[in-house]
């Protein structure tokens, strides 16, 4: 959700009162809790005219909405059944259902790494990437940073070779979690894990312990550690950076640098990076691009690693924010 409809829900629950704001609050995850939240204690006025639109808005939504079904979940599961019999019926539902019910898990998201880390810090490691690929990427990241290096990089490596898993065997966690995952044997694995998500998690880590982390997988597993770097942060990602980011990034960046790593851009890219420019910034720019004739793709992806080590350094100095797949973050 950008700023302008976090301002827009902030304002709608402020205008429901304290009650019916609390019911709405159960609804959201611990990241929008928390982003509703800070904008709520930044609105100190309001001026009527904004309430005015925001609740006018809301009310034409709403009256084009419907809700046709109680519970959707077991109109599902009955619709299925009766039209495809019990047994054909159960393998779609559990594909179409898979994962639901992960109330002991969805707890950890409201606890902070530090907790969860202690939590769990005398699981095995299996059980623990388990449980860390269902929380959220940025989330993990800081929960393995309170880990031993080589705890870390245990539970790197199976996260990395996870290819799915059967929530009856969550069962097992009822020592550590208040609640466990619901569901019989005939559950199918939910597909969780793999060389991308140990990528992304990866990612939030920040470059020192990445690196460890993937000599530590390359020794076990040359060809998984490759499989992850191919899924780590690439150039064409920079398109997932905020505009202030690209920004800090261009300070840091020699324009011959810069040019050479286009040559190999997007056209998506460039005009993200032309727009974070000045107008005759931009078009000096340009104007590099088309009269530089050919470069040498070594060179390009050189320079092109160049710049993502300045990026990834400035993500590590919190001076900006990666986004890997939608808002969630990478440092």
């Amino acid at each position: 959700m950008d700023e302008a409809g976090l301002q827009d829900s902030a304002i709608l629950l402020m205008s429901l009162g304290e009650e019916e704001a609390a019911e709405v609050f159960k609804h959201l995850t611990p990241k929008e809790v928390q982003r509703l939240g800070e904008t709520i204690a930044k609105m100190k006025v309001i001026p009527r005219e904004r309430v005015e639109e925001v609740l006018d808005r809301f009310a034409a939504d709403a009256s084009e909405q419907s809700m046709l079904v109680n519970d959707t979940d077991e109109y599902v599961k009955s619709v299925l059944r009766k039209a495809l019999g019990e047994d054909k019926a159960n393998l779609l539902i559990d594909r179409i259902l898979q994962g639901s019910d992960v109330t002991g898990i969805e707890s950890l998201k409201w606890m902070d790494p530090s907790s969860v880390a202690e939590l769990l810090r005398n699981e095995h490691p299996q059980i623990v990437a388990a449980i860390l690929v269902h929380l959220d990427y940025d989330q993990t990241s800081q929960v393995l940073k309170h880990f031993t290096e080589r705890q870390r990089n245990e539970v790197m490596i199976r996260i990395a070779t996870l290819d799915g898993i059967q929530p009856s065997a969550l069962k097992d966690l009822n020592d550590v979690l208040s609640k466990v995952l619901a569901g019989g044997d005939k559950l199918r694995k939910a597909s969780l894990g793999g060389a991308k998500t140990a990528a992304e998690i990866i990612n939030m880590m920040g470059s020192a312990v990445e690196s460890s982390v993937l000599d530590y997988i390359r020794q076990s597993d040359p060809d998984l550690a490759q499989k992850i770097m191919d899924n780590m942060f690439v150039f064409d990602d920079l398109l997932k950076i905020d505009d202030r980011g690209i920004q800090m990034l261009l300070k840091e960046v020699q324009t011959e640098s810069l040019v050479i790593a286009l040559k190999g851009a997007s056209p998506e890219l460039r005009e993200k990076i032309f727009s974070n420019m000045s107008t005759r910034a931009a078009e000096a720019l340009r104007e590099d691009l088309e009269s530089r004739g050919p470069v040498r793709l070594s060179e390009v992806e050189a320079e092109q690693k160049e710049m993502l080590k300045v990026v990834r350094r400035l993500a590590d100095e919190g001076q900006i924010v990666l986004g890997m797949g939608g808002d969630d973050s990478f440092v």
